[in-house]
């Protein structure tokens, strides 16, 4: 007759009480990761808004004269998660002119939930800003 060997290991019911306790540690720390959450999701437009910026530049260095359309500065929109992509935000040219530019970045996203959507503008002086912060 074969001995059977017990083996050390956790019971289900242990096993069930530390996952209930890590998911409510989880519930207590996530609220506070909100504020890092939206800051690493609005350097998307920070970085594509330089991009334009530097787009833009170029264009009047050739042309004397900043350009309304994404096109004539070969930037090409990124698609939204709306429509299938990645972008997180919808990008608009505001206004040219000879001397100067606006571009805005408004968030499709809304990413600590509150109803208020992040919008970020640039202008001919490359620094971007935050108009309505999420």
């Amino acid at each position: 007759m074969k001995k059977i060997r017990k083996v050390p290991a956790f019971t289900l019911n242990e096993m069930l009480l530390v996952l209930a306790i890590i998911g409510i540690l989880l519930l207590l720390a996530i609220p506070s990761f909100m504020p890092l959450i939206s800051k690493t999701k609005a350097q998307e437009a920070k970085i594509q808004l330089k991009h334009i910026a530097n787009l833009q530049t170029q264009y009047r260095y050739l042309n004397s004269k900043y350009s309304m359309e994404f096109n004539e500065i070969d930037f090409e929109v990124p698609r939204t998660v709306n429509n299938g992509g990645t972008a997180n935000y919808h990008y608009e040219m505001l206004a040219a002119s000879t001397a100067s530019f606006k571009v805005r970045a408004e968030a499709i996203v809304d990413f600590d939930g509150d109803g208020i959507f992040n919008v970020w503008e640039i202008d001919e002086n490359g620094n971007p800003k935050e108009v309505i912060k999420d």
